[in-house]
């Protein structure tokens, strides 16, 4: 399974381009694509993506939230705050819910790479 973010879900949903969609694309057409909850809110929340969404990724199953994730998100957060970097919550609560299921996650929004190198984020 590997998980996207609503950057590489939108660029994929509205056709552009890029290695992001691509990855998309092939995680759609092999059924590994999972949605982080926050994602799905996002997408819902927008009129344009909101029913491509549901024509194209209908399938895709959701992460589940974990026992102890809030706790985990705000020492998750804390860290990259310690570490003087950007730690918006929406991105904190994706990443975190990538974390605990040991899931991938595209993206195409550079804030993650923090994530990546400070708190086990994994990114393609």
């Amino acid at each position: 399974m590997i998980a996207a973010d609503s950057s590489s879900l939108i660029a994929f949903l509205t056709g552009e381009e890029g290695d992001d969609v691509q990855q998309v694309i092939a995680a759609v057409t092999h059924g590994l694509l999972c949605l982080p909850p926050v994602v799905l809110t996002e997408i819902l929340s927008d009129s344009k993506t909101h029913s491509l969404l549901e024509q194209r990724l209908a399938p895709c199953p959701l992460l589940d939230i974990l026992p102890g994730y809030w706790q985990r998100a705000g020492a998750t957060r804390a860290v990259l705050i310690k570490n003087a970097l950007r730690a918006k919550i929406p991105d904190v609560l994706i990443a975190q819910s990538c974390i605990d299921h040991d899931v991938g996650l595209i993206t195409r929004d550079t804030d993650f790479r923090h994530f990546a190198k400070h708190c086990g984020l994994k990114l393609p």
